[in-house]
């Protein structure tokens, strides 16, 4: 069993999760893969389903009822992969937003020291794909206001591209995560350095 999960949260990525998914399992290193879906009325569940007979025991897929939202995806999520036996822990969006080839490179952070290794977008060599303008400034602002206000040491407080550490996830009380939008992931970076754990 590999020591990597990938969880991605979906919902109508029938155009994507085939793609992503076949990416993932390319890499050089092993990376399980968890599928959270909210039941999606495009049928991605069902595109994943069929997948999982070619990579069984691989790639997994929990369906939940409805549009539950991006932070209990991952809660659900980590959850989920602390009842197996993985050491790093990702997140990860479906629409190649983020590149599959650096969940290398956070892996790698993790194996050298961090307990948070965060994919920033605002560090030199980061970079956004497939986003409006409107939203990069929204998401740029965003971070620089959390960080003057919590004087939080990441560059990137939004960001949604991680690999979390097993220990960590098991330290943070997870039910008594309050932010279940994309606030979700700045509480929980928040969380983890206040609770003293290495960010990189």
């Amino acid at each position: 069993m590999p020591d990597s999960l990938v969880i991605i949260p979906t919902y109508n990525e029938k155009e994507n999760i085939e793609k992503i998914i076949r990416k993932v399992f390319s890499l050089s290193v092993p990376f399980d893969i968890l599928i959270i879906d909210d039941d999606s009325p495009d049928g991605t569940s069902v595109i994943v389903k069929s997948l999982i007979k070619e990579f069984p025991e691989r790639l997994f897929i929990e369906e939940r009822k409805g549009k539950l939202g991006l932070g209990t995806a991952y809660i659900h999520g980590f959850k989920w992969a602390l009842k197996k036996t993985y050491e790093f822990i990702f997140e990860m969006d479906a629409d190649f937003s983020h590149d599959p080839e650096d969940l290398l490179r956070l892996r790698e952070a993790c194996i050298k020291g961090a307990d948070l290794a965060v994919g920033s977008r605002y560090v030199r060599g980061g970079k956004i794909k497939n986003w409006p303008i409107d939203r990069l400034l929204m998401s740029y602002f965003a971070s620089v206001y959390v960080r003057m206000v919590l004087w939080m040491p990441v560059s990137d407080t939004t960001a949604g591209f991680k690999c979390y550490r097993r220990k960590v996830l098991e330290t943070i009380a997870l039910d008594q995560i309050k932010f279940m939008g994309y606030a979700f992931q700045i509480e929980m970076k928040y969380t983890a350095w206040k609770l003293g754990f290495n960010i990189s």
